[in-house]
């Protein structure tokens, strides 16, 4: 017996409608339908991301120096991560890592290196919530290129982002222009950009992860001037380890790259008041930025729901040493603020402070996780979620700290543990030799001592030996094989002499990937 007609009908309808012929295409009516649920049972997630902010710009981390009410808020409401690390310390890299949870050999993208590929794009935080159903929205210094698709704008709901390093004046940022009357210093227009997400997102009952990459306090140094006030006149304590007679155990490898020189160039040595002031007054507006949006999840009730991420791409080193700006692996440079506000956590308000060993790396994993979806295979990182929970389980055991940017003999490998830091400046010529640099952080936290010549020690230095060539070993199976990333398998290996790495030490040609 033949099927009725109507059933034909249904039929043809359920294929036209999956197709999208009638301007419904089946991706759209699965986001309605995810949205739907997420509505219901994701939070929402705000990400603020500062660049180049220190621990010791915040008073939550111990500077009694410094004003950062909303930051200390977030804290005590919180929990705050006391050995939270970039794994790459300079702005491309770290985006990439955070955007990808990935280390930057598998992201293939870094200034001198080349751009990210699409294919490791569409496996990022935003795609994939975008996908499940969320909206998203970014705003701020993008950081990074993907081949063939730009700054990605097309990617996001609400875009307020910019190429480059953007600019502090709101009204040069193209997307951020209808700011500019009102806040003509970029960083308070992207707490209005923010604002205005909230409301619309709450308006339209759809989950939202709203990421802001804030350009402050990244030099050159362009403090808003509606915050002269805050810090006029002030004078600064100078961190333990501030100048150059705490760099000679250091590798002269870490003294070849422009950290160096920036001690004097910056004005550290002569006018440390000064350039403290207007480093911390940039700070200042982010955590006024961070209280306007904080007041605005209030204001649209929808607080209690949503989870707020504040941390930086990179620290900074601002006299310590002797030296200035990031880049290297030293604690100023390479450790930086992380708060995360999760309303629905128990230990809200208590004050938790998460000792465990926790990366940039681990931001996309959480942020998927929050959202209720699992992280891809490819993700190098783990979900925080564990530590709002319980801080003190559930970190990493060890994880990479890289520089593959700069001068060729201040690029290196470091490894780290929850309590020691060991790296290895591999290059060497007539004027040096291959250095070793193990610190204890956990009871030398400013790096005053180097323990890989100290007898009593040689255990450790043999177990972070071990550890790093772990490390070696992962990069030599995972990197990608363009952009110059191959060849720091060999350049990283202790086993392997000066000798054997001269082909390997001019710049090999990039090679398309297959």
């Amino acid at each position: 017996m033949n099927p009725p007609m109507n059933h034909y009908l249904a039929l043809i309808l359920g294929v036209l409608f999956a197709c999208g012929t009638f301007g419904i295409p089946a991706s759209a009516q699965q986001n309605e339908r995810t949205e739907t649920n997420n509505a219901k049972t994701s939070p929402n997630i705000v990400f603020l991301f500062a660049d180049d902010q220190s621990t010791y710009s915040v008073g939550c981390y111990g500077n009694q120096d410094v004003l950062t009410p909303s930051m200390d808020q977030l804290a005590r409401d919180g929990v705050l991560f006391d050995k939270h690390y970039n794994t790459t310390a300079i702005c491309m890299a770290s985006r990439a890592n955070v955007f990808t949870g990935m280390y930057e050999y598998k992201t293939g993208c870094n200034f001198e290196h080349g751009n990210m590929r699409q294919e490791v794009w569409a496996k990022s935080y935003p795609v994939l919530l975008r996908e499940a159903g969320y909206l998203t929205a970014f705003a701020g210094k993008f950081g990074l290129v993907v081949d063939g698709k730009g700054l990605c704008e097309d990617d996001f709901d609400f875009w307020g982002g910019g190429p480059g390093q953007t600019n502090y004046a709101t009204a040069k940022n193209e997307s951020m222009r209808k700011y500019a009357k009102q806040y003509p210093h970029s960083t308070l227009s992207y707490a209005a950009f923010g604002k205005d997400v909230i409301r619309e997102a709450t308006k339209q009952d759809q989950p939202f992860c709203l990421s802001i990459s804030f350009k402050a306090p990244h030099k050159p140094a362009t403090p808003d001037p509606r915050f002269d006030h805050v810090y006029a006149g002030k004078q600064f304590t100078k961190p333990l380890n501030f100048g150059r007679e705490y760099s000679k155990h250091l590798a002269p490898q870490s003294k070849l790259g422009r950290q160096y020189p920036r001690f004097s160039e910056w004005k550290y040595d002569t006018d440390y008041d000064d350039e403290m002031a207007k480093y911390h007054q940039q700070v200042y507006a982010i955590d006024v930025a961070l209280g306007m949006i904080r007041d605005e999840l209030k204001a649209q009730g929808i607080s209690d729901n949503t989870v707020v991420i504040y941390t930086s791409d990179n620290g900074y080193i601002c006299g310590s040493h002797g030296y200035g700006s990031k880049v290297l692996p030293m604690e100023e440079s390479s450790r930086v603020p992380l708060i995360i506000y999760d309303p629905r956590s128990p230990l809200n308000g208590q004050q938790h402070r998460c000792n465990e060993l926790t990366g940039n790396i681990d931001f996309a994993p959480t942020i998927l996780e929050f959202a209720g979806l699992p992280a891809p295979s490819n993700m190098d990182g783990k979900s925080l979620i564990k530590l709002l929970r319980s801080p003190e389980q559930d970190g990493h055991e060890q994880m990479s700290f890289i520089n593959v940017f700069g001068p060729l003999p201040t690029h290196s490998l470091t490894c780290l543990t929850k309590r020691y830091k060991y790296t290895y400046w591999w290059y060497g010529d007539d004027q040096m030799q291959p250095t070793e640099e193990l610190f204890d952080t956990q009871n030398d936290p400013l790096e005053l001592v180097n323990l890989a010549s100290d007898s009593e020690s040689s255990a450790v230095l043999e177990t972070m030996r071990t550890r790093y060539d772990e490390e070696v070993a992962k990069w030599k199976q995972q990197a990608v094989n363009y952009n110059d990333y191959q060849r720091y398998g060999t350049l990283f290996d202790r086993t392997i002499s000066m000798d054997d790495k001269q082909p390997f030490l001019k710049r090999q040609a990039k090679r398309k990937s297959k």
